[in-house]
């Protein structure tokens, strides 16, 4: 497993408050210095935001060859919602024609459908293909957020590359079976749960409240065998061999150097075990950001 840097903070705002994002140079000096410190991967889409733009201006400064870069980004959302099946393929081949001409290079490693619910068609995914066929994408796939969208990209063979939450707090992946699914690639995200996981008790906002004692028996843990929070969250998830990447944000540089520091961390698989049961079935609308209720 390898780390991602994921953009969507680069391009807006965003996490639990929204937080403002940075300048442009802040953002490009953060993935230079992750591209320069072990971090072969960039994740961003079309929705983030500006965030396209600022990767493409990154990527022209040269700092890391493109042949040693790992780039994934996403059809914008809900695009083909109003296009008729036949439009499909060239709705789709210029969307991705866009992102190329923005990020300035001649194919992404993966291009995902961020609708997740196009999980369920197979027209779609279907003509995703054509970009792959055309050599603008080397895998394509589905940006997915439950379990029967999983199961719908699982064996499929329109779709190579899965994009997926999974983190300390949510199992449902895992529990479907997608980690030891080989018929597909699989990169998780959402391993801090935009940003929760990050949160002291009194920064956590009242729609968050129940969220609380499951904090409380994160810390309890970290306590008990002098490891952060950090640490946990992501030796969490680099434990599972089924997983490519392992896609992150962060709010600034002094994040992004936690985070690598946490990545390289060796932990107990045994602490796992112990967490596994404690955060079992752990409510959806908790893990999934989607659902915040604000």
């Amino acid at each position: 497993m390898e780390l991602c840097l994921g953009t969507v903070q680069f391009g807006m705002d965003y996490g639990v408050f929204e937080q403002k994002r940075k300048e442009k140079e802040y953002c490009i000096s953060c993935m230079d210095y992750a591209t320069q410190n072990g971090i072969a991967a960039i994740d961003t889409a079309t929705a983030y935001g500006e965030a396209e733009e600022i990767v493409g201006d990154f990527l022209r400064r040269k700092t890391i060859q493109r042949e040693k870069l790992f780039l994934s980004t996403k059809l914008l959302p809900n695009c083909l919602d109003e296009v008729n099946v036949g439009d499909y393929k060239k709705v789709i081949t210029d969307k991705i024609k866009e992102s190329l001409r923005i990020l300035g290079i001649d194919y992404v490693d993966a291009y995902f459908l961020h609708s997740s619910r196009y999980a369920m068609r197979e027209d779609i995914l279907e003509a995703l293909q054509s970009v792959r066929k055309q050599g603008l994408a080397k895998d394509v796939g589905v940006s997915i957020y439950y379990e029967e969208e999983a199961r719908a990209c699982m064996d499929n063979p329109f779709v190579q590359y899965v994009q997926a939450p999974y983190s300390v707090f949510d199992h449902r992946m895992k529990e479907v079976g997608l980690f030891d699914n080989r018929s597909c690639k699989v990169d998780t995200r959402t391993t801090f749960i935009k940003g929760l996981i990050r949160l002291k008790r009194e920064e956590v906002p009242k729609h968050l409240e129940k969220a609380i004692p499951i904090l409380n028996k994160l810390d309890d843990i970290c306590s008990e065998t002098g490891y952060t929070r950090i640490e946990l969250a992501i030796g969490y998830v680099k434990r599972e061999q089924g997983i490519n990447h392992l896609v992150f944000g962060i709010r600034d540089m002094e994040q992004l150097k936690e985070d690598i520091t946490a990545f390289r961390k060796e932990i107990p698989d045994e602490i796992f075990v112990k967490m596994d049961d404690i955060f079992s079935d752990i409510e959806t609308d908790i893990v999934v950001p989607s659902l915040w209720k604000r």
